[in-house]
């Protein structure tokens, strides 16, 4: 199956226009796995590629890429700096190496994974390297608000993204608003919680579900793309795959989008980044080339 429809972007603060669905690498450690489904989603259609140094699978999705035949000016591929490289002069060292792996000439958009680190000082070689051209958009991942109001007040160019955890058991409704005010886009991971709280079997999901013949997935992405959230979902299946890229001929009514909103627990189900623990463990996590 290949789709050659386009599908919505969403103009980004840098100017350029940024798919608001994707597919996401993390976690797809056998290669030939990453770069056969990399190769399975471009043919569905999927034209936002998210992956990072820290996932050890940037070179199999370059070949991905290469092996699809897909034109490079379709296709809008992120990576991101792990925590190791946060500085001024390693930031712009790795993301040469991304590239290297990746085997472009330039990304799309280059987020800061973590907020640690000398954030400020890879953030500025991020600036220099974007007015440079070599990449199209900078941003960052897992920041608060705090620590994003705080970056986009003390530089010159504020992020164009920041990627967060959002899923409907964990919204970010507060989060996403200040995201809005700054025009920052608010892009979610883990969409389907990883199936955590049992959300494929849900009852209220399965219901909205077959109100609309779609999937609990589905009607989850759909959500996602109806609060203005761009999402990221990830599969190894094929099957998978084309499924959660069916979700542009429906949408959700108002009194279905409330149901989901009152799912809400407003807590993180994977990690919180204020955790002192999990800032040492993720501090120490080396990359190993």
């Amino acid at each position: 199956m290949k789709v050659t429809r386009s599908y919505p972007t969403i103009k980004l603060s840098s100017g350029v226009e940024m798919p608001v669905l994707g597919f996401g690498v993390y976690q797809i450690r056998d290669l030939d796995e990453c770069e056969q489904s990399v190769v399975e989603a471009l043919n569905v259609g999927y034209r936002l590629l998210d992956t990072a140094a820290v996932y050890g699978n940037e070179e199999a999705v370059g070949r991905a890429i290469k092996k699809s035949g897909v034109p490079r000016d379709e296709i809008f591929v992120t990576s991101k700096l792990w925590v190791q490289d946060v500085n001024y002069k390693a930031a712009k060292r790795a993301y040469r190496a991304s590239l290297e792996k990746l085997r472009l000439d330039y990304l799309d958009l280059y987020l800061i994974h973590q907020p640690y680190n000398d954030v400020y000082g890879a953030w500025r070689a991020l600036e220099e390297i974007y007015e440079t051209g070599e990449v199209k958009a900078i941003g960052v991942s897992n920041f608060t608000s705090a620590r994003m109001i705080d970056l986009i007040l003390n530089n010159k160019i504020a992020p164009a993204v920041n990627q967060i955890e959002i899923h409907p058991f964990y919204q970010q409704t507060e989060a996403i608003e200040v995201m809005k005010q700054y025009k920052v886009q608010p892009e979610g991971w883990a969409p389907f919680a990883e199936g955590k709280n049992n959300l494929f079997t849900d009852g209220q999901l399965m219901k909205i579900a077959k109100k609309y013949n779609k999937t609990v997935g589905q009607v989850v992405l759909r959500w996602n793309l109806q609060c203005g959230v761009v999402a990221i979902p990830k599969s190894v299946h094929k099957e998978r795959i084309i499924e959660n890229f069916d979700v542009f001929d429906f949408k959700l009514s108002e009194v279905d989008m409330q149901i989901i909103s009152k799912m809400d627990g407003k807590e993180p189900l994977f990690v919180s980044h204020e955790d002192p623990d999990f800032v040492k463990r993720t501090i120490e996590r080396k990359i190993h080339d």
